[in-house]
């Protein structure tokens, strides 16, 4: 039976992360607050109303990413805590301090991005042209003066976007704070629930019983929140839409793309090839999993288990620190180097805790060792998920070790590539060290039910869901709890068809992700894992040196996605890519589904 989950307090501290390696003792972490609100004081009484030369606007950009550095850095290291502990007073307390200490900097600093706006476009390029660091965010600013409010306009803006940017942090309240789940019972035994439980074990849950009961239990819950949700959601979208038409954008769409550099029929064509083309292989897999245990049908409740339950592997904390350093090895020593600090230097927070969020993430302050959250199960498929987000890890620090704040984010639509790059490599990497075809279909199986369905079937079909409510949005149509539940029930049982049951209840599973918060999100995970593929194939079998791809790492944002995965000569701008990519995941259920018939 589920036990409930630990207190922060609780835990052994050589598996959670360690902030000091951002801030030694809090007394530091309020100096350097202090001290940068200081030195935010200098900066706006040294170049307010003083950009009329390109060595001014240099200096202040040399001024103003020192500034960007440190707020980061002071940024996460209230954030992450909370993050891990979000019913602790203490951190409630710093967070909510550090928001009203950044609502008035932001406030102060708005007259910077102002005033580049309202400055002619030649000297701003002669500015870029004098130094080569600020060259990218300065032919930015060009291209973003056409959606430009006026300087009053924009400093009402900032000043108003703790309340703008509300919905978020609502929700993520009301998910990690204040919804407390039942505890439901089977065959007469109690079994605890919440939202960590129920992502990290029940959906996973081997005993068919005890894991449709955790659900219905689970979105029962989830119902008597959905018109609060809706609500805030709602509001949330037509902030974005009303925000799009200020600026003069054409659609919410090219508001929401404008920063990810890629045109809307790039996201059409993930959504609409992977749900016509990748539907058939992925119904095929579910009818697999209903045969191989023996389900009276197959529903919504049953796509996450595993095909060969009895085989789940474990792995200790410490066993997956070898595995990982071994199955990266391939992309050299300066790599693995990153890898081994990552455990040796505590960038890792592993253990599941109550108020922790649920699922996974990478955080990397500019100048800083990077953080990765994840909710350990101790489960095999957990290395995979460590290589994810190492991969994350080592995108940013070989963007922040080589460009400047300014320049080492790039587009939303290229950032999954490095973290799913790692994930296969890691995958593939065990596979060939697979002692037997059983041990070798569990691994094929992996990939299928975590990497391809995380990627692209779980997030598609967020993004599918997420295009039809902006669609209702460009409409003027209204939403409403019933609305979104209908709309996402829809997408799932057109992407599932006859081979799986969707319940009603199915169409709440809208409330369970943070991504519509986001922007255009949930779409990117699929873009990211198109190109990890195809580049993942290309170091394994040294069509690239592991060197091309890190070089396109330390890139940073200083290039478009396109011509990023053009650097190692992937073509982004045709279906190719995508059409093998979903060849190769069909081809891999078919190698399962042949492994099982055959004993």
């Amino acid at each position: 039976m589920k036990k409930q989950l630990p207190k922060r307090h609780e835990l052994d501290v050589r598996h959670t992360w360690d902030m000091t390696n951002l801030f030694k003792t809090e007394e530091l972490y309020q100096q350097a607050f202090d001290m940068v609100e200081k030195d935010i004081d200098g900066f706006v009484e040294t170049y307010e109303n003083q950009l009329g030369s390109k060595e001014m606007i240099n200096a202040a950009l040399s001024a103003f990413q020192d500034i960007q550095a440190r707020l980061s850095r002071i940024g996460a290291y209230g954030s992450l805590q909370s993050s891990t502990d979000s019913i602790s007073e203490e951190h409630q307390m710093r967070q909510g301090k550090a928001m009203l200490r950044f609502q008035v900097i932001s406030k102060k600093m708005a007259f910077f991005i102002n005033e580049l706006k309202q400055t002619d476009d030649t000297l701003l390029l002669d500015a870029a042209a004098q130094n080569l660091d600020n060259q990218v965010f300065l032919k930015d600013i060009v291209k973003d003066k056409a959606f430009a409010l006026i300087p009053d306009v924009e400093k009402a803006l900032v000043a108003l976007s703790p309340v703008l940017d509300a919905s978020y942090m609502t929700y993520s309240r009301f998910k990690l704070a204040d919804m407390s789940f039942d505890d439901f019972e089977v065959d007469g035994a109690t079994y605890p629930n919440s939202f960590t439980l129920f992502e990290n074990e029940y959906e996973y849950e081997e005993d068919t019983p005890v894991r449709r009961r955790a659900y219905e239990t689970f979105y029962q819950k989830l119902a008597e929140y959905q018109h609060g949700f809706a609500n805030n959601y709602k509001t949330h979208v037509q902030k974005e839409k009303i925000m799009s038409e200020l600026r003069g954008y054409g659609s919410v769409y090219d508001y929401l793309l404008h920063d990810q550099k890629v045109p809307k029929a790039l996201m059409d064509r993930q959504i609409d090839l992977i749900m016509d083309q990748l539907a058939p292989a992925m119904r095929k897999y579910a009818t697999l999993l209903k045969d191989v245990h023996g389900l009276d049908r197959m529903t919504y409740a049953d796509l996450k288990i595993a095909v060969d339950p009895t085989f789940e592997p474990k792995v200790t904390i410490e066993a997956s620190k070898a595995l990982l350093i071994e199955g990266l090895s391939i992309m050299g020593h300066d790599y693995n180097r990153i890898v081994k600090r990552a455990f040796d230097e505590r960038w890792i927070d592993f253990p599941q805790n109550q108020g922790k969020s649920t699922g996974g993430f990478c955080s990397s302050p500019y100048g800083a060792s990077s953080y990765i959250l994840i909710n350990w199960n101790g489960q095999m498929d957990e290395v995979m998920v460590l290589a994810h987000e190492i991969g994350h890890a080592g995108h940013f620090q070989y963007a922040n070790g080589h460009q400047s704040i300014l320049n080492t984010r790039p587009s939303m639509y290229f950032v999954e590539a490095p973290s799913t790059t790692n994930e296969l490599l890691m995958a593939n990497h065990l596979i060939k060290k697979a002692k037997t075809e059983r041990e070798k279909t569990w691994l094929k199986s992996v990939m299928i039910s975590r990497t391809y369905y995380h990627n692209f079937v779980t997030h598609l079909l967020e993004a599918a869901f997420q295009r039809e409510v902006y669609d209702r949005v460009e409409g003027k149509q209204p939403l409403s709890a019933h609305v979104l539940n209908h709309i996402k029930r829809d997408v799932l049982k057109r992407f599932w068809g006859d081979a799986v049951e969707i319940p009603d209840w199915a169409g709440l599973t809208w409330m369970r992700q943070p991504h519509y918060f986001m922007g255009l999100y949930p779409y990117t995970y699929s873009a990211g894992l198109t190109l990890g593929t195809k580049v993942s194939k290309m170091i394994e079998n040294q069509v690239i040196q592991p060197e091309e791809w890190i070089d396109v790492l330390k890139a940073g944002g200083t290039k478009t996605p396109m011509e990023l995965a053009q650097m190692v000569g992937v073509d982004l701008t045709t279906d190719q890519v995508l059409t093998e990519v979903i060849e190769e995941i069909s081809s891999i259920i078919d190698d399962i589904i042949k492994s099982k018939e055959t004993k």
